[in-house]
């Protein structure tokens, strides 16, 4: 049992105690109690020194935990709370703690429909309960799409990877006519754009495959597991999105934002690299360093005719022909008029 466990026993041990109005306790009295209800867990003696109880008592007067418990000796022998109405789970809690727990269950809720934090359901439910009795209104909404496909495969690509686990999975890319087996070693779950991607080796290479594109997943036991002891932020430290091109070096990539627009770059970096070349009245340039993948072309060519990429000069190319096709269809394109 963990240490932390064994001290929430004890202090709940102790305030049983504290507050019985009809039993005196000494100092032995408490340490035999909690002595006891830490058998009743573990199931083996387990004995409590005087030390620990004296500090635990120490901890539950101070402000350490938020307890500030009145706990006085009576008689130079007894304890007991000095308000016999008071306990360690009737903390009163302000009306800014109230926002601080309902803004943090917002977010709890993110994550209850995955089955590794299901153990945590009740407690979220508890807690929106006890605020919603308060009626503190949420001031956070976090964005939820509720028909995202692929979230019912994260619960065994999680276990995989925490397991060492390699799989079989029966995948169809958007481009595939047909759907084929990948037998990966799953390494990371990465979350972008409101879309999951699973980080695995396969054939010795590096690939991430959508969750949304997944149509079957098994594990394959047969399979020696292959660890390449990822770390996500050193693993996309180089890039925009999911896509990490192994062997690539990263380039400088200038461009220019205009004036209605730099205020939102600045303030919402395209990169943690990004700095400020230049600016002025018309607009800003600034530099970011990346490797150069599709998901960094999309997040440029959403800032339309507000953004104009300097250099490289492929990037620029590959920018200006998109620009071009785009503005065909648009004037290929009649739209039926069906008034």
């Amino acid at each position: 049992m963990s240490s932390n466990k064994n001290a929430l026993i004890r202090y709940k041990t102790l305030d049983k105690c504290l507050k019985n109005k009809y039993r005196k306790y000494t100092l032995e009295d408490l340490i035999d109690e909690c002595s006891e209800a830490l058998f009743e867990f573990e199931g083996k003696e387990s004995y409590v020194s005087k030390r620990t109880v004296q500090l635990d008592l120490q901890n539950m007067r101070s402000e350490k935990f938020g307890y500030e418990a009145p706990i006085e000796v009576y008689e130079k022998k007894y304890y007991r709370y000095s308000d016999p109405d008071y306990s360690i789970h009737n903390i009163s809690v302000n009306e800014s703690d109230l926002k601080a727990m309902n803004n943090a269950v917002q977010i709890l809720k993110q994550f209850k429909d995955f089955s590794m934090f299901k153990e945590m359901n009740g407690v979220i439910q508890k807690l929106e309960d006890s605020i919603h009795a308060t009626n503190q209104k949420s001031i956070i909404h976090l964005d939820k799409n509720e028909q995202l496909k692929g979230l019912e495969h994260i619960d065994i690509l999680y276990e995989s990877i925490a397991n060492k686990k390699g799989l079989k999975i029966l995948y169809k890319s958007f481009t595939a006519r047909e759907s084929n087996i990948f037998t990966v070693h799953p390494q990371l779950l990465k979350e972008f754009n409101n879309r999951w991607f699973l980080i695995c080796l396969y054939k010795d290479k590096m690939y991430n495959l959508a969750l949304d594109r997944m149509e079957s997943i098994e594990i394959d036991d047969a399979l020696p597991y292959v660890d390449k002891n990822l770390d996500g932020d050193d693993y996309f430290k180089d890039i925009v999105g999911v896509t990490v091109a192994e062997g690539m070096s990263p380039k400088n990539v200038v461009f220019w934002v205009d004036a209605g627009n730099a205020p939102y770059v600045k303030t919402k970096p395209l990169h943690k690299s990004q700095e400020i070349i230049s600016e002025d009245h018309e607009g800003t340039v600034f530099k970011i360093c990346v490797q150069l993948n599709f998901e960094l072309e999309r997040l440029l060519l959403g800032f339309g005719d507000s953004l104009i990429v300097h250099k490289p000069q492929r990037l620029r190319l590959k920018m200006e022909k998109k620009f071009n096709a785009g503005s065909k269809n648009y004037q290929n394109f009649i739209v039926p008029d069906k008034n």
